[in-house]
């Protein structure tokens, strides 16, 4: 069963102090963007690491923040706008089954969303597509509520979309890989037996 997204007036659970104590964004992120990237936070949720992504990408950089919920969008833009980092934030309402990209990024985050997803393989090809080949994505799963089994499922996605698993992150009560786009999955032809 496919989760539904967090509504946006719950979206104090998602960006109060104990939150930032146990997700700091900068120690979670801080390996993967350099400054000047452009980067993708997927299912962006009221910002909480929108903005210190933006922060890490600084004034070269862009963040695109994704989000399915145009009031995330909107909580999303309004830290922007109080961190003084919305001239680098640009905010992308996504579809239900799309997310319609037309960014080349160097990195994108997915982090505690997947599992909220519908047609993952579809979800990550579209996120594959939008990455510079030499670009990363750093999947991040709980698990409080995503089994093993789930998880499997959802890196197994990933890898059939034309990711591949580097190395394991470590963030707290979760699960995480860094995922690299890998050779384009070849597209069969009726009767190709792959030999």
């Amino acid at each position: 069963m496919i989760e539904p997204p967090c509504p946006a007036w719950l979206s104090f659970t998602l960006t109060n102090v104990f939150r930032r104590i146990i997700h700091n964004p900068v120690r979670i992120l801080g390996p993967f963007l350099r400054e000047g990237d452009t980067a993708i936070d997927i299912g962006c949720g009221p910002g909480f690491f929108t903005v210190p992504m933006a922060r890490l990408v600084g004034e070269r950089g862009l963040v695109v923040a994704v989000d399915v919920q145009a009031k995330m969008l909107d909580l999303t833009r309004r830290r922007a706008e109080r961190a003084g980092v919305a001239d680098r934030v640009r905010l992308h309402l996504a579809g239900r089954s799309r997310l319609a990209l037309d960014v080349r990024a160097d990195f994108a985050l997915a982090f505690w969303m997947a599992h909220e997803v519908e047609g993952l393989e579809d979800f990550f090809r579209e996120i594959r597509t939008a990455l510079e080949p030499d670009g990363a994505l750093l999947l991040v799963e709980p698990k409080v509520h995503v089994s093993d089994r789930r998880y499997a499922e959802i890196v197994a996605a990933a890898e059939s979309a034309g990711f591949e698993p580097r190395e394991t992150a470590p963030v707290r009560l979760s699960r995480a890989v860094r995922l690299c786009p890998g050779p384009r999955p070849r597209n069969r032809r009726a009767g190709d037996t792959g030999s």
